[in-house]
């Protein structure tokens, strides 16, 4: 009898270690004209506007994969389609190596790309820290009741675009992550339910509707931006829309998840999604004979990280965590942390010291890696009970990020994925000299707000208000050619307050109507514009 179950268990063995991941890839998109001419059917109407908005072409990468071909590889006696990406014009496969090679003698077929790079003539991939995680009252609240939340918000002045009513809403952020479990229970998802901002999501890993279910992960990490508990916790994206796409198998580690994330990006791209947020990143695989190398991190190898190269080129910005590796012997970034576009975030203490686990840069290829900095270690969020603790991981810095760039998104609704990015990272406070720890370093979202509007133009350094901080009466200080000007006030958010002219023989301004508080100051003359922060006492 134990012989018989010997021999059993080692047939079953010797079949799933000969079975093969590989994906397969197409020489041709046929049909394209017919997609063309009629545009929704592949992307709905709200995709089709962000492209118009961003002077986005259409091209071959938005035609689906042709039907006849997944039929004839589906039809070949070994194999398993496992995922497909029309952007690559790819299937990700299952079989042996021989069935697998048998493809390549198809017309259609371009190439064959094993996982295991040796037969093609070392690493880790994890969900990023896997501990505790975070609703919506009907409408904006000007002042949030930030709770023990407040830090990781007001680290990236957050909270200011906020009491300017930016935060998030009529943008959408896809969240692809392991699982969504209690987010259609727990309390701090209710504001969410309860204004409809759960749009909809879809499980790769199971393929069928029940994102609800899976690691309690993807239910952390929404709540970072989503969740919502008086006092408590906040999120940076508190009325933003969500799509919820399970990508990852927590039970495993296999490259097919790279497909299952690149095929929900395009189902992201194609319902018009803004913002695509990744706590996952992939390295190393149960299989190590699939494992990434650092080499591999050079933005244009690794499948998933082409796949978040082209879904940054359709106009969404892609924001991913850098990775928990930065105390291991490969404390690299992993994918798709090493990819060109993407906004890859790494983890800071509440203190603002980078965390000894965040994964660092450079990447291969000598770039800034990562790009960013937020908090990741005792992050305050929920999880699937609805139980609102803290948790380490650059899991969880990542989504307090993308849901603070929706709210600066929100603000400048006109602006392309890349000048949003940029203009993120142009306000870190490491900008001009950025390191392989701390990338650029911390962004500070009220300034990028303020730059935007054009309110911080400081070239003319020797125009400036005294004193200050003031109570009541200041003087400008003016140039030899200042005849007479315009003094603006404006609050930190944009909004200007007051407006008083101002020339070289009344140089005094009056501050007695304004309230205590910190406001940005404008002084425009013949054609020359300087501004500073004003206090007043």
């Amino acid at each position: 009898m134990k012989k018989i179950l010997f021999c059993i268990l080692f047939f079953s063995c010797f079949n799933v270690f000969s079975q093969e991941d590989a994906w397969v890839y197409f020489n041709v998109k046929n049909n394209a004209q017919a997609y063309y001419d009629n545009t929704l059917n592949m992307l709905s109407q709200r995709a089709l506007d962000r492209r118009s908005i961003q002077n986005i072409a259409l091209d071959s990468k938005d035609i689906p994969i042709d039907k006849s071909f997944i039929s004839q590889i589906k039809s070949v006696s070994g194999i398993t389609v496992m995922a497909k990406s029309k952007w690559l014009n790819a299937l990700h496969i299952r079989g042996t190596q021989a069935v697998i090679n048998s493809l390549k003698s198809l017309a259609f077929v371009e190439k064959v790309d094993f996982a295991d790079k040796t037969l093609n003539t070392t690493a880790k991939k994890t969900v990023l820290a896997k501990t505790k995680s975070v609703s919506k009252v009907l409408e904006t609240q000007v002042n949030f009741a930030y709770g023990s939340s407040a830090n990781q918000i007001q680290m990236l002045h957050g909270d200011v675009l906020h009491q300017q009513n930016y935060t998030g809403s009529g943008k959408i952020i896809a969240v692809m992550d392991a699982g969504f479990p209690g987010v259609n229970t727990a309390q701090p998802f209710q504001r969410l339910r309860d204004n409809g901002q759960i749009l909809g999501g879809y499980d790769f890993v199971g393929r069928n509707t029940d994102f609800y279910a899976g690691d309690s992960h993807g239910a952390m990490v929404l709540s970072c931006m989503g969740g919502y508990k008086e006092n408590k916790l906040v999120g940076t994206a508190p009325d933003a829309s969500y799509y919820l796409f399970r990508t990852e198998d927590a039970s495993s580690e296999n490259p097919v998840e790279e497909s299952y994330w690149v095929e929900a990006a395009e189902k992201a791209d194609s319902l018009g999604v803004d913002i695509i947020n990744t706590s996952l990143g992939y390295f190393g695989f149960d299989n190590t004979a699939y494992d990434h190398t650092y080499k591999e991190m050079d933005g244009k190898t690794a499948f998933m990280t082409r796949g978040a190269e082209i879904a940054f080129s359709r106009g969404m910005i892609v924001v991913v965590s850098a990775g928990n590796e930065g105390d291991t012997e490969n404390p690299h970034i992993g994918v798709p942390a090493d990819g060109i576009s993407v906004l890859t975030v790494g983890a800071v203490t509440p203190a603002k010291v980078v965390t000894s686990f965040s994964s660092i840069g450079l990447s291969f290829d000598g770039r800034v890696k990562p790009d960013v900095m937020a908090q990741g270690q005792s992050a305050v969020l929920s999880d699937s009970d609805g139980t609102i603790g803290t948790a380490d991981g650059t899991s969880f810095s990542s989504p307090i990020t993308a849901g603070m760039a929706a709210c600066l998104w929100q603000a400048f609704p006109n602006k392309t994925n890349a000048e949003i990015k940029e203009m993120i990272i142009q306000s870190a406070d490491r900008y001009t000299a950025p390191n392989a720890q701390y990338g650029y370093g911390i962004p500070d979202f009220s300034l990028a707000l303020s730059n935007a509007l054009g309110l911080n133009d400081f070239s003319q350094k020797n125009v400036f208000l005294y004193p200050n901080p003031t109570n009541n009466i200041s003087t400008v200080s003016l140039p030899d050619n200042f005849d007479t000007g315009i003094f603006q006030v404006y609050s930190v958010l944009g909004q200007k307050i007051s407006e008083q002219v101002i020339t070289r023989t009344q140089p005094l301004v009056s501050l007695k109507a304004l309230n205590a508080g910190t406001y940005i100051y404008t002084i425009n003359w013949e054609g020359n514009m300087t501004s500073g922060k004003l206090i007043k006492q």
